[in-house]
Parts: structure tokens; C-alpha cells; sequence
């Protein structure tokens, strides 16, 4: 799947969790919007009545839509080269469509009056809902959650005592000024939330959740719950955003504000597609959500080239349905990624994409070639650290590209915690709570730091929020070591500083108590 917010190795944020999506026949088409729009039975002088060719495997496409072109148009046009609209955004200008045709996109990207790329969103058939085993996550047992409570102390919810993370950004002392807004809402565009968890329910708010996968969005009751494959990424990250200071379990960064849940990750893969991603980006939009938490990478590619027909449409997709919600007040946070990857660099091998077929290595230059969405302008981009407050040895990072830090856990930075710990602990689907490790898990810290700071300044805008969020971090230079994969420490040659910025940490730290003075 697009990388989760354990952003495992491969899905933002998670090392710990799983991560996580060509084309014959010729059908001659004026380039003239008019010609595209002309009725379908008239065929004088034109191929319109030459059928396409549907012998290829169903895939799922974005259109995007030239300044001028109508909806109405572009919808005829997909029709006329065998394709069949899912949904369209008008106000965008995409639209998403299924075909079997194996030239479907070659034909539309022919008609430049109508469409400025066309691409296919994932390079595997559409398939029936299955079912797969998820990565693994360290569940609490009685025992050490008991052993976290005996230890707790007056004001501190009884599994706080692990909870190093919220310490480390001083959330624990933001608390006893302000919880956080009820008028303030963080979208988790994720694998689905468990709403019934008992540190989640009083926070969730149902109306501003949905399932977005296929591209439509499902409000139906319970929609947007983890599927029965037990993907727990979703509730982990709400967990940490908004969990309620109600003497129960733990403690969000942001215990007062309000959580949403909009699924985007398939069944059975949990891979997070285009069409899916950008109706997360709407739905929120429309809904009045102020933040998004995206712990993941749009599948199927790690990163998307320009240069490439298929990505350079669903970098153009994403980037609308961004930046639509950012005029609408969302601001968009995103974990960096769990490859430790320098974003910043001119040549980074990536073998894992596609990672819905048979990957294929190749060498690509991240100016160019985008992981999306934290990689898109106006989208806050979260590197993680652990007790030690050094970059976690997963993390990907890069100057001039990552915004902020936050703690995402590190199995080899150890704390003086009841559990000893260096992951995160939070929630988990059925009541439970877990341990993880990832940039999934350093990006929900940040979205609900500017949970805190929407709460004290309602009419912020997001790229004010933004600019907060930079200038109350805790500033944090390089290190002189940190650890890899192996947990030995090494020496931090990686680390670059610039402009008041690092590659690792970007502005620094976020900073829940500087929030919510």
C-alpha cells in the first residue's frame, strides 16, 4: 500500500505496518472541444461509430481537464473511447473513469482541447474484494498496561506514563491550558477508524467521515471503519491526534478537538489509489475539516515522474484536489516517508514501484519525480525522532523539503518509560492500544499541534498555520550521530543545514505548549 503512517519501510510513517496501486485499436477524434462533445449517433464524416477496443484489463483512469473544456465534454469523449465515469469534480476538473480499452488514455491525451494528461492510476486489473494478512503491530498486554497505570500520576490518564511522545512536544503541559477545540476537526485519510473505541468515540464525528475508496464517497453508517482485515494504521493515527482525556487509556496530542475517519486504502491490499486519495481531498474540503493527516504514499508508484504519461496525470490530480482544499482551509499534513530517503537529493533508487505488479528498479531524480502527497506544494512534510529527539533511522528526509519533525519512534532510542519502549502507543480497532514506529506516526503529532493551534486561531489560514507551525518549533541542529537500521550508531553525514533549516529536522520540533499560548 501507498506507505502508512508507520509509513513502513515503504508506507509514510510506519516501519511496523503494512505499506502502503497499456494499452489496440485506433479511434480517430477531432481535437476541437466541440468535435468531442458532438452527439454519439452522428457518424458523417467522422470514426465516432468504430467501436473500442475492450479486450485489456478493467483499470481505473484520471482525466484532467484543460482551463475551458466542460465536464459534460470530457464525459462523452471517455465515453466515445470506452470508458465509463465513475465521478467527476467539477470543480477541479477531473474526472475518474474505468475502461478496458487498451489505448484509452492514448486516445484522450490526443484531444488537447479536453485534456491537459490522462492517466491509469494503477498498473493491475481492478479485482474482487480479498482479504490479506496485515504487518505486525505490538499490542499492549494487561500486564504492562497495568504496569503503565500503577505508575501513573494525578492528572495523567493511565497509560500516559508510556507516552514519551507527547512529553517530548510538550503536550502533556499544553493540556493544562488547552485541550483543544470541539469547532476543530483533523480528517485521518487513512486505512479506516474504529469510532467505537472508547478513547475515540467521544471526539469522532460521523458526519465528517466516509469511505472514499473507488473514488466515491460512501457516508453510510460504519462506512468508514478498518475493513475485516484488521488494517489498525487508521485507528493508531487518531488515536494520537484526538484521544480523549477521559481516564481512559491514553491521551491525543489534541484531546479536545474532533477526529474523522475517510478511508481511502483498498481491501485486502490496503493500497491507496489516486481516485480514492483525491476524493478524500474533496470530501474533507466540503465537509469543513480543517486538517488532514495523509500517513501514507499514493500508490502504486513511490514516487511519480513527470516525464511518464500515467504519474504525470495523477501528480496533476492530487495537486488540484490539494490545493482546492487548501482554498477551502484545510491544511494537509504528511509523513516523509520510512525508505530514509534524502528527498533533497538528485538520485535516489526506487525498487519497489509499481507495488501492485512486478516492481521494476529504476533510478529517479525526487525534483522530478514526486512522492505525493507530501511532496506537493502547500503540504506540510513531517520527518520523525525518538526519546533522544534524533531523526529515527527509517525516516526519510531533505532540505528544503521536510517542514517540521515530530517523534515517530525509534526501537533503538530506548526510554525511561514503564515499558521501555521507543515506539508510539496508541489505539487500536476492538479497545485495544499498540505500539508502532514510523513517519506515519511523527505526521498525527503534527496534525494535532495544528489542531491546537486552529483552536486558539480560528481564522488562520492554513498556510498561516503553516507558517506557526515553523516558527514555535523547537530549532534542532544537526546531530553528531544517530542510529541505523542495525541500531549502531553512526556518524550523521547525511545531515545538511541551510536558511535556519536541517535536512532531518526541517524547522525543527513541533511544539504543542507554544500552540495553545
Amino acid at each position: 500500500m501507498a506507505q502508512l503512517g508507520s509509513r513502513s519501510p515503504k508506507r509514510h510513517g510506519r516501519l511496523a505496518v503494512p505499506v502502503g496501486l497499456a494499452l489496440t485499436a485506433s479511434l480517430a477524434f477531432l481535437p476541437s472541444v466541440a468535435a468531442s462533445a458532438a452527439p454519439l449517433g452522428n457518424t458523417a464524416g467522422t470514426a465516432a461509430a468504430a467501436k473500442p477496443d475492450t479486450t485489456g484489463p478493467k483499470l481505473s483512469y484520471v482525466a484532467n481537464l484543460n482551463t475551458y473544456a466542460t465536464v459534460k465534454a470530457a464525459k462523452k469523449a471517455i465515453e466515445r473511447a470506452g470508458g465509463t465515469v465513475v465521478t467527476s469534480y467539477e470543480q477541479i476538473g477531473v474526472v475518474v473513469a474505468h475502461s478496458q480499452n487498451p489505448d484509452f488514455a492514448k486516445q484522450l491525451r490526443t484531444q488537447r482541447g479536453l485534456f491537459v494528461s490522462v492517466g491509469a492510476t494503477r498498473t493491475a486489473p481492478l479485482k474482487p474484494v480479498q482479504t490479506t494478512e496485515e504487518g505486525t503491530t505490538q499490542k499492549l498486554s494487561a500486564a504492562d498496561a497495568a504496569k503503565a497505570t500503577s505508575a501513573a500520576t494525578d492528572g495523567q490518564e493511565p497509560l500516559e506514563p508510556n507516552q514519551w511522545d507527547l512529553r517530548a512536544i510538550k503536550a502533556d503541559q499544553a493540556h493544562k491550558i488547552n485541550d483543544g477545540s470541539r469547532d476543530v476537526t483533523v480528517g485521518v485519510i487513512d486505512t479506516g477508524v474504529d469510532d467505537t473505541h472508547p478513547d475515540l468515540a467521544a471526539n469522532f464525528s460521523k458526519s465528517q467521515s466516509a469511505n472514499c475508496v473507488g473514488g466515491v464517497a460512501d457516508t453510510t453508517e460504519g462506512a468508514w471503519r478498518p475493513y475485516a482485515d484488521g488494517s489498525d494504521h487508521g485507528t493508531h493515527v487518531a488515536g494520537t491526534i484526538a484521544a480523549a482525556r477521559n481516564g481512559i487509556g491514553i491521551s491525543g496530542v489534541a484531546p479536545g478537538v474532533q477526529v474523522a475517519a475517510i478511508k481511502v486504502s483498498e481491501p485486502g491490499t490496503s493500497l491507496f489509489f489516486t481516485e480514492a486519495v483525491v476524493c478524500g481531498f474533496m470530501f474533507a474540503a466540503e465537509k469543513g475539516i480543517e486538517v488532514t493527516n495523509n500517513s501514507y504514499y499514493v500508490d502504486p508508484w513511490l514516487y511519480n515522474c513527470k516525464a511518464d504519461d500515467d504519474q504525470k496525470a495523477l501528480v496533476e490530480a492530487l495537486g488540484r484536489a490539494t490545493k482546492y482544499a487548501e482554498r477551502k482551509g484545510v491544511l494537509s499534513v504528511a509523513s516523509a516517508g520510512n525508505s530514509n530517503h534524502d528527498l533533497a537529493s538528485n538520485a535516489i533508487v526506487d525498487d519497489t514501484s509499481p507495488d501492485d505488479g512486478t516492481p521494476v528498479p529504476r533510478t529517479i531524480d525526487p525534483h522530478d519525480c514526486l512522492d505525493i502527497p507530501t511532496q506537493l506544494p502547500g503540504v506540510v512534510t513531517v520527518s520523525a525522532t525518538g526519546d533522544q529527539g534524533i531523526r529515527s533511522y527509517y525516516s526519510s528526509f531533505g532540505l528544503g523539503v521536510v517542514d517540521v519533525a515530530a517523534p515517530g519512534g525509534d526501537k533503538w532510542q530506548v526510554p525511561a518509560t514503564p515499558d521501555a519502549n521507543g515506539r508510539v502507543l496508541s489505539t487500536l480497532p476492538g479497545g485495544g492500544y499498540g505500539y508502532k514506529q514510523g513517519t506515519s506516526m511523527a505526521g498525527p503529532h503534527v496534525a494535532g499541534v495544528a489542531a491546537l493551534l486552529k483552536s486558539a486561531h480560528p481564522n488562520a489560514t492554513p498556510s498561516q498555520l503553516q507558517a506557526m507551525l515553523k516558527a514555535q518549533a523547537t530549532k534542532t541542529a544537526c546531530p553528531e550521530k544517530l542510529y541505523d537500521a542495525t541500531g549502531a550508531l553512526v556518524d550523521a553525514t547525511t545531515c545538511q543545514s541551510k536558511w535556519g533549516q536541517t535536512g532531518y529536522y526541517g524547522y525543527g520540533v513541533v511544539d504543542a505548549l507554544k500552540a495553545v499560548k
